[in-house]
């Protein structure tokens, strides 16, 4: 098998994490050593996708369809130790690389790291729908309110249960405002009550301002 890896001319084998027994032996890793081909093993299966379309190269899962224009190409590939004592393998110079992008996230512990990749992932959703939809409204709860206002007076003039399914539905849109003055210390039964009385006046871009801890025109602050 090895002898199949290194007449491709392949020097560095990355492999993806088997959970059913080990995917790689200490026997093979001596052999690969020899013919100098550096292993990184334990690959998640979840990141296989985003490797491989990164390096410009294609998964192969049996050694007999092991061929050289399946491979990718870089320039160096190095493991690189980082301040705590961890490792990670750094690969440059990539030959065709595909169109992606790879942060490093660190925190002081997993509760951390989980937080700045969930944040990470909201602001790469935020982009995707920008790109998707040329739109942008103004933020702090502003639309939300103004939303409300406007299904209120809307639940007035029908008849029926459809007034109050609609009436329900508006009160039900105040919540992401309460939440938000909630998160930021603030009153929140105050805030939402100077908000809706502002929309009334018709400031539709009136919104909560969480630095400064009060109702302002949150579009000239640049929040969208």
């Amino acid at each position: 098998m090895i002898k199949k890896i290194k007449a491709t001319g392949c020097n560095v084998l990355l492999i993806q994490k088997s959970i059913l027994r080990d995917a790689v032996t200490d026997l093979s890793l001596h052999y690969l050593a020899k013919a100098k081909i550096l292993v990184i093993k334990d690959v998640e299966r979840d990141e296989m996708e985003f490797i491989t379309k990164t390096l410009n190269c294609l998964p192969i899962s049996n050694i007999e369809h092991f061929r050289a224009e399946k491979l990718g190409y870089a320039d160096l590939v190095e493991e690189v130790s980082l301040g705590d004592g961890g490792k990670l393998v750094k690969i440059t110079g990539i030959k065709d690389m595909g169109r992606t992008t790879s942060v490093l996230v660190r925190g002081s512990n997993q509760l951390v790291i989980d937080e700045a990749e969930r944040s990470l992932h909201d602001a790469l959703c935020l982009v995707r729908c920008l790109v998707n939809k040329k739109f942008l409204i103004a933020g702090g709860g502003a639309p939300e309110i103004e939303l409300s206002k406007q299904l209120g007076a809307w639940a007035m003039v029908l008849q029926g249960m459809e007034g109050y399914c609609v009436k329900a539905f508006a009160e039900a849109l105040e919540v992401i405002p309460y939440t938000l003055a909630e998160n930021a210390g603030l009153n929140p039964i105050a805030i939402v009550t100077e908000l809706r009385n502002r929309h009334a006046q018709g400031e539709i871009n009136a919104g909560i301002n969480m630095r400064k801890g009060q109702i302002t025109n949150i579009l000239e602050e640049n929040v969208v």
